[in-house]
């Protein structure tokens, strides 16, 4: 298993080891020992599973303020998606800047996204399904989102705003501005 840094490095891409033979393919997904010596320490207590069916589905940005603030584990276990993490710690120096990453079930790469993060992704393909690790459990009123095409956010989604499908919630959440106006500091 490689752990490598991202532009923020405390995202993490995860690239677990498949051994092959003419049946397929053994991976180790995840491994709590060899992920804490890479710098990624983080107690993971649910998992979460989402299906896709159509492609240019659109979830996210989601995030869960303090005390119940998620650190995420994201792997795609069919189809395909751009993940896309936002830093929303005030005093990080990468505050409001996002990394984006395909991730597929074809190469297995993982996204580990730090608490203080909005996460979301767009499926690139019909069919998708994604799981992911998280290290709070889910707590609706700690939950909150932010739009996920926020200009000053300048994402590279695959999908414009006439073609992304997205939830209610999705489609109302506030901006980065937004969310600065109306939640306490620090988030």
């Amino acid at each position: 298993m490689r752990v490598e840094a991202t532009a923020i490095p405390d995202v993490k891409v995860v690239r677990p080891q498949r051994f092959g033979d003419d049946r397929g393919w053994f991976s180790e997904t995840y491994r709590a020992d060899r992920l804490e010596e890479a710098g990624v320490a983080a107690a993971f207590v649910q998992d979460n599973q989402s299906f896709s069916a159509p492609a240019g589905t659109v979830r996210g940005l989601h995030f869960q303020l303090a005390p119940a603030a998620q650190a995420k584990l994201v792997r795609v276990l069919a189809g395909a998606i751009l993940d896309v993490a936002v830093d929303l710690r005030r005093a990080s120096p990468t505050f409001g800047r996002h990394v984006a990453l395909r991730l597929d079930a074809a190469g297995g790469e993982q996204l580990f996204v730090p608490a203080g993060f909005a996460h979301g992704f767009c499926t690139l393909e019909p069919d998708t399904m994604v799981a992911y690790k998280v290290d709070a459990y889910y707590s609706p009123e700690h939950d909150r989102a932010l739009l996920w095409n926020d200009p000053a956010l300048a994402i590279p989604w695959p999908v414009s705003p006439e073609t992304a499908i997205l939830s209610a919630k999705d489609s109302r959440a506030p901006t980065l501005a937004g969310l600065l106006a109306a939640l306490p500091a620090p988030f």
